[in-house]
């Protein structure tokens, strides 16, 4: 029998959550309850679930892990000391498009990205479109694992007690995104400002370690919204739209599909490949999406449609799949 798999839960303390926390936390519930007693998951201090844990995580977690099987590390960053690491590299935004983060960040991520992808056992990211990033900016050969949706996002999910919470007395168009450029948010300043009716709102919160975004004009900011209210959120929404410049794959779209809202997006990065038929996608600039929002929300027949379209694109993802094929790859390394 393979050791124990441990699993690197940095990430997963961490009190935002965007995409990369969500997968981290899904996999470190799902990964357990798949395979009782085959891993373990590592949890440093909440204190150093951010840049105060690097070096817990290059010292402290190879120590603590040298005799497992493997060690699966799902957010992008691994010990460089470890030999037994499957690391899940989520996208090459960092070696791509340099000026969207700090310099320190983006200087740490050129000196470790190559280093900890040439080490690792083996590599995951989420979709066609980064498999070829990391092939192109690293050199690896990536293993494609997409990520899932909670039951949770329904549409059955009560938009009321969002509402309550912040305060959204009239009809909204959501997005869910992080306050960085690549996110593109100062792009939707125009829609914003063009809906009759309605407003935009945007939760999420700003990161240090990312490059400001531009000019939000009229759309309206909600900043963290607890993970309990977002399946209401979403599903008390007219409309979702995701304006980025690069995804390596868009969660906040299959959430918004699962709610049954339809979905506006970008034809950027993994967003077609995620998105498929089921959304309006168009080009990441501020007319293009203006249009396209004013458009759905004019129209209550292509609303209906996407919405059809987005209930079954979402069942295709699920976070059950996404542990299953993770954890066929780290019982591979362990094996060996």
């Amino acid at each position: 029998m393979p050791a124990r798999i441990a699993i690197d839960a940095r990430a997963a303390v961490r009190p935002e959550l965007g995409g990369v926390e969500r997968w981290a936390r899904e996999l470190c519930l799902r990964l357990p309850a798949l395979r009782p007693g085959g891993y373990e998951v590592v949890r440093p201090p909440a204190a150093l679930a951010h840049r105060a844990g690097h070096a817990w995580e290059q010292l402290v977690l190879p120590v603590r892990t040298r005799r497992a099987g493997a060690l699966l590390c799902p957010a992008n960053l691994a010990p460089l000391a470890a030999r037994n690491a499957v690391v899940v590299i989520h996208d090459a935004a960092a070696l791509r498009h340099p000026g969207w983060y700090s310099r320190a960040y983006a200087a740490w991520q050129r000196l470790v990205l190559p280093r900890i992808a040439r080490r690792a056992r083996r590599v995951l990211t989420d979709s066609q479109f980064s498999r070829a990033e990391l092939g192109e900016l690293l050199g690896v050969d990536a293993a494609v694992v997409p990520g899932g949706v909670d039951p949770r996002f329904s549409p059955a999910a009560d938009p009321e007690p969002a509402r309550r919470a912040l305060g959204l007395g009239r009809p909204y168009v959501l997005c869910v995104a992080s306050h960085t450029a690549r996110k593109n948010l100062g792009a939707l300043a125009p829609a914003a400002a063009a809906l009759d009716g309605a407003e935009l709102v945007l939760a999420g919160g700003h990161r240090p370690q990312f490059a400001a975004e531009g000019g939000l004009g009229a759309v309206r900011t909600l900043g963290h919204v607890d993970d309990a209210l977002l399946p209401g959120l979403y599903a008390g929404a007219e409309a979702f739209v995701l304006p980025s410049l690069y995804e390596g794959f868009g969660l906040p779209v299959l959430e918004a599909m699962a709610a049954g809202t339809p979905v506006v997006a970008t034809r950027a990065g993994a967003l077609p490949e995620t998105c498929g038929d089921a959304a309006r996608l168009v080009e990441p600039d501020p007319e293009a999406l203006s249009g396209a929002l004013t458009g759905l929300l004019a129209d209550d027949a292509e609303r209906a449609r996407l919405r059809a379209l987005g209930l079954a694109r979402a069942r295709e993802f699920t976070w059950e799949r996404t542990a299953r094929e993770t954890d066929a790859v780290c019982q591979a390394v362990a094996r060996t």
